[in-house]
């Protein structure tokens, strides 16, 4: 396990994290080889993990669903796949739709949504990794925790980099020993905006601890 550095908490100027309905969000970005990765990962939380996860997976129109219902099924946490305008929840995975881009943006309550959309690839991807973290950018009330996990390319680098000037708490890079291909995460690692360098079977490990610990 390799620590590469830490990044303050940002200062909550948005709203007060007393009316929020959770104080912290994981994303996670995976290609080839993720289905594997994101069951490691989504097993390993318990029922009580206080976070709500956003997922993209680079999978065309129909396997996402069917990715979710299998993961659901063995899971102590609820795997769904998004559909536009759900509500946002804590101990709840969403993984985008295949062939849509997915974000999360607030709603009128202190709450959050998701959000799904056609639009441009990026990358040559819908959904886009980048499209996800860029969507979490602006959301400084909350402590944002982003993964990369094994896949080929660089989507998503870039918008980890930007979550991290972001003030994102922790950018986690899968380690190259554990990836199918180690792409993605090479790109964010590159980038020098990587804290924390694990291999798979650490990455929730260091997520629960992390959520627990700057849980209160």
């Amino acid at each position: 396990m390799q620590q590469i550095g830490t990044k303050p908490t940002p200062s909550n100027k948005s709203s007060p994290t007393s009316a929020l309905p959770f104080q912290h969000v994981v994303v996670i970005g995976t290609s080839t080889g993720g289905p594997r990765a994101l069951q490691k990962v989504l097993l390993a939380l318990s029922k009580g993990f206080s976070a709500p996860v956003l997922i993209v997976q680079h999978m065309p129109p129909k396997f996402t669903r069917s990715l979710a219902e299998r993961l659901d099924s063995m899971a102590e946490i609820k795997i769904v796949e998004a559909v536009d305008g759900m509500k946002v929840e804590k101990g709840v995975a969403y993984i985008a739709p295949g062939g849509f881009h997915m974000t999360m943006e607030r709603d009128k309550t202190y709450g959050y949504q998701i959000k799904v959309s056609g639009g441009d690839l990026r990358s040559g991807h819908r959904p886009s990794v980048d499209v996800l973290f860029e969507s979490m950018v602006p959301l400084n009330e909350l402590k944002r925790h982003v993964v990369l996990m094994t896949g080929m390319g660089s989507d998503g680098a870039k918008g980890m980099q930007a979550l991290v000037n972001a003030g994102a708490v922790t950018a986690i890079a899968e380690a190259e020993e554990t990836c199918v291909v180690y792409g993605m995460p090479r790109a964010a690692v590159l980038l020098q905006c990587v804290t924390h360098m694990l291999p798979l079977h650490d990455i929730p490990v260091k997520l629960m601890q992390l959520i627990e610990v700057n849980n209160n």
